[in-house]
């Protein structure tokens, strides 16, 4: 579970992006945070996967000290321009995230192997990601987060690049993942894929709006 109180965040001072959020976030859900541009929702998501810090507030019990662990094993991100190494592979860029795991895996190709194989992507493995399609640069991005087998997964936009099918697509395996217990939590500006998760969270003006 995520728990936010009170949060708020300002730059410089003078100009504020969230004000007094307090919001709940149980295990398992599936959610859109919806809002205009400049509403606020990329900079709440970067605070619920410990990316940024709040200015004000507390989010559920998590040390300073310890975040740079939740952030490797508790969350995985995925983000609208995939933000892959486009000179490394498929396996190379799906594999990073466990160079800087605790977690230690005898048999780390074949796992690494079945993620890609769920994915349907596979048989790109070896493949240069900059050689692949957005829809498949896409995937990678998702096998990245997910390898870690992390409880939350956070996308900012994870279709804002994608053509309509494609994006249903990537969808369609948040979906899959969200039913097999991960909590999903999508940064969206679009009431269509906002539409496909459980539960939707408006954002204006940096306040949670019903």
């Amino acid at each position: 579970m995520i728990e936010l109180k009170n949060i708020s965040k300002q730059y410089c001072k003078e100009t504020t992006i969230l004000k007094d959020i307090d919001l709940c976030i149980e295990d398992g859900d599936y959610i859109a945070l919806m809002g205009p541009s400049g509403a606020g929702k990329t900079t709440l998501m970067n605070i619920m996967g410990c990316l940024d810090r709040a200015t004000q507030g507390e989010i559920s019990d998590y040390p300073e000290k310890e975040k740079a662990r939740l952030r490797n094993e508790k969350f995985g991100f995925v983000v609208q321009d995939f933000a892959l190494i486009n000179e490394m592979t498929v396996y190379e860029n799906v594999r990073l995230p466990l160079r800087y795991s605790r977690k230690r895996l005898k048999e780390e190709r074949i796992y690494i192997e079945n993620i890609l194989k769920d994915l349907e992507i596979e048989d790109k493995k070896e493949i240069r990601v900059c050689d692949l399609s957005g829809g498949q640069q896409q995937r990678v991005a998702i096998a990245r987060a997910i390898v870690n087998s992390p409880e939350i997964i956070l996308a900012d936009e994870p279709t804002g690049a994608l053509d309509q099918e494609t994006g249903r697509e990537v969808m369609e395996i948040f979906s899959k993942l969200n039913q097999q217990g991960k909590t999903i939590i999508i940064v969206t500006h679009d009431p269509n894929i906002a539409a496909k998760c459980n539960r939707i969270i408006k954002i204006v003006d940096g306040k949670i709006q019903g």
